[in-house]
């Protein structure tokens, strides 16, 4: 049984995509499920509508170069059909460990893991996951969503934790940083711009990309990558990941793909990918998405190899500075 969102009076300037069920019909033909072991061919590029538990016993072994898990967090949330209560925090541990110890065997001896929580979870995330992998670093990334609140610090940030499987991974800097405004330019002897550039009437400095990320937008009604998925990841977000930790012709796993972010971003940066999820909206959400993406390949915040701070590049269109 597919259950619909509720539906709304959309905003005149309300991007948010949504699929009818006509285009139900027609998108469940795309996504499949697995009965039995399978080879790397008939998942490669497809979403798998179907429970992990059951999805992960019948794939291959190592064909994953980077796996991105944005799993339930331990808190009561409902994904529309489906709802995750919380729970005291070693169970959640193992809830955790029931399924990551499974999917480890299908990650090549050169990948890359990252898992996403809040700070409720994270230090669960850090226990298991290090059980199995050598943790390399921890984003904070600022959701600037957060809501306020009169008897705690306002919740605005979220963790992912950064794993490998060995010491050989890939990590591509140079396709990372960041376009920063320099407000006070600093010049040499010779008056000249110094580890800044500087194009009419904007200065600027690439630099590399750190484990804070203060420039990453949270999908809303105006943006075209906005679903009605209550937890999407933006599609920045996902570009940092994958340009930094996999190559062009690289397999992106994601078990927990929701909206299908995952998938898009790796499709619209030339990855091969295999998103899984137990719902079937979510999965035709993310069918109109990748379809999307053939059209129009552009991640909102990132524009000539670099990631813009938030706001930033927005003004240097409107002023064509960029063409």
């Amino acid at each position: 049984m597919v259950k619909y969102p509720c539906a709304k009076n959309k905003a005149p300037l309300n991007r948010t995509i949504s699929v009818s069920k006509k285009e139900i019909n027609t998108f469940s033909r795309e996504f499949i499920s697995l009965n039995k072991k399978t080879s790397l061919r008939k998942i490669k590029n497809k979403i798998i509508n179907q429970d992990i538990f059951e999805t992960i016993e019948f794939l291959p072994e190592k064909f994953v170069d980077l796996l991105f898990i944005d799993p339930p967090y331990n808190i009561s949330k409902k994904f529309n059909l489906v709802s995750f209560k919380e729970m005291e925090i070693k169970k959640y541990e193992q809830w955790l460990d029931s399924w990551l110890k499974k999917i480890i065997k299908i990650l090549r001896n050169t990948a890359s893991v990252y898992i996403c929580g809040d700070w409720k979870s994270s230090s669960a995330i850090l226990n298991t996951a290090g059980k199995y992998l050598t943790v390399r670093n921890r984003i904070t990334w600022e959701r600037e969503k957060g809501r306020g609140a009169k008897r705690n610090w306002k919740n605005c940030s979220e963790d992912i934790w950064f794993f490998t499987v060995s010491k050989n991974y890939t990590y591509n800097y140079d396709a990372v940083k960041i376009r920063r405004k320099v407000l006070a330019p600093y010049k040499n002897e010779s008056g000249l711009p110094k580890d800044w550039m500087k194009n009419k009437n904007y200065n600027f400095r690439d630099t590399f990309s750190s484990n804070t990320w203060t420039d990453i937008s949270i999908p809303f009604w105006s943006m075209p990558e906005n679903t009605d998925h209550p937890t999407q990841k933006p599609e920045k977000l996902l570009a940092k990941i994958i340009l930094a930790s996999s190559n062009k012709g690289d397999i992106v796993f994601d078990p927990f793909s929701g909206s299908g972010t995952t998938a898009v971003v790796a499709k619209k940066l030339g990855r091969n990918f295999i998103s899984v999820d137990l719902d079937k909206y979510y999965c035709c959400l993310a069918q109109k998405r990748l379809s999307i993406a053939e059209k129009d390949n552009r991640i909102q915040g990132y524009e000539d190899g670099v990631f813009w701070e938030r706001n930033t590049l927005r003004e240097q269109i409107k002023s064509k500075k960029i063409k």
